[in-house]
């Protein structure tokens, strides 16, 4: 248990307001699961918060929220609220602050997120959320049709807790999924990039990878190449075989790895000019795709007598007074030329062989 955390509840509780973790943690706590995700339930409100913690309280607010950071803790205070109207099937844009913890539970998406430990540890299942748990079984609060709609981000958190957690969906659920996952097209790539890496990226991914196909959400997510998708130990990997650079958002380093992947896919993932121009990485991810041995990837990359240009055994400064010349651009032809023998093994990386070498040829 979290001391921090409990120190926090009962600081708020002296203060007059009940105050209880709520969510992810106290579910990943009775699963035995490590969990940093600290979220608190309150009747206090923001301005009623600042009071309690003071500069502790980051400043922005925003539906009854705020973060607070304490003791290299980071916790998500939000006040008992029903959420009233939602806009685009997604954000509540209109909420009623209310003074019970039960009012306030049965906003949330499922059942396993409801329950809360309060300030002296003590576990509190107000929506039966244990049994839910125990059965391995994601259950929606309350009728699981309205859930859905209102909030279509829950069709993907569901599966990523299915996935992460190897739990199963309750029927009304993937009725309720099925019926809306249309939604999905209004949900920003950004959203739905957040869920899908969480769901790629978990040890357990072919169990999301095979949701999403039952329940027919790859067209809606744009996942075109999903059924000949390779799981791959990557993620970027994953993402490489969507064929999605144009429509989700990648930084800058991820679309470069993203076009390399598919690039070296064509291409003979044991030749040497492939290795050394891909490197180890990129070639280590397409021999997870190729279903090559990564073993011999990994030996034959590090067979190559050079790695990159900087390696290469002379220097500059070694060639203009071996050839008594100023430099010039004939030195890039030179290392050049020299780079193509090392990587193909046409010469030895031996400053000797290539004094020898660049004496007879230049």
């Amino acid at each position: 248990m979290n001391e921090v955390a409990l120190s926090t509840l009962k600081k708020i509780n002296n203060h007059g307001f009940q105050a209880y973790l709520v969510g992810g943690y106290p579910r990943d706590l009775y699963i035995d699961r490590a969990s940093i995700d600290y979220d608190i339930c309150t009747n206090a409100t923001p301005k009623e918060l600042k009071q309690i913690f003071g500069d502790s309280i980051l400043p922005a607010e925003q539906y009854g929220s705020v973060t607070l950071i304490s003791h290299g803790n980071r916790f998500e205070i939000t006040t008992f609220r029903k959420d009233i109207k939602y806009l685009n099937n997604r954000k509540p844009i209109e909420i009623e602050y209310v003074d019970n913890l039960l009012d306030d539970l049965k906003r949330r998406d499922f059942t396993m997120n409801t329950m809360c430990i309060d300030s002296e540890g003590i576990i509190i299942d107000l929506l039966n959320g244990k049994d839910d748990i125990d059965k391995k079984l994601i259950r929606t609060v309350g009728n699981a049709d309205l859930k859905i709609y209102e909030d279509s981000l829950r069709i993907l958190r569901a599966i990523r807790f299915a996935t992460v957690l190897n739990f199963n969906l309750d029927e009304d659920l993937k009725k309720a999924i099925r019926k809306h996952r249309g939604l999905l097209k209004n949900l920003s790539y950004y959203r739905k990039k957040e869920e899908l890496d969480k769901i790629f990226s978990s040890p357990n991914r072919d169990k999301g990878i095979s949701l999403i196909k039952e329940l027919e959400l790859d067209k809606e997510l744009e996942l075109s190449n999903l059924d000949s998708l390779v799981p791959t130990t990557y993620l970027i990997g994953i993402w490489a075989q969507l064929d999605v650079l144009d429509k989700y958002t990648f930084n800058n380093a991820e679309k470069e790895s993203i076009i390399k992947i598919n690039e070296l896919l064509d291409k003979d993932l044991l030749n040497y000019n492939n290795l050394y121009n891909y490197g180890l990485y990129i070639s280590t991810i397409v021999s997870e795709i190729k279903g090559v041995d990564k073993k011999i990837v990994n030996e034959r990359y590090n067979s190559l007598y050079i790695h990159n240009k900087t390696d290469i055994k002379i220097e500059a400064k070694e060639i203009c007074e071996l050839l008594n010349r100023k430099p010039g651009k004939f030195l890039r032809e030179i290392f050049d030329d020299l780079e193509y023998k090392l990587v193909n093994k046409l010469l030895e990386n031996k400053k000797d062989v290539l004094k020898k070498y660049i004496s007879e040829n230049y």
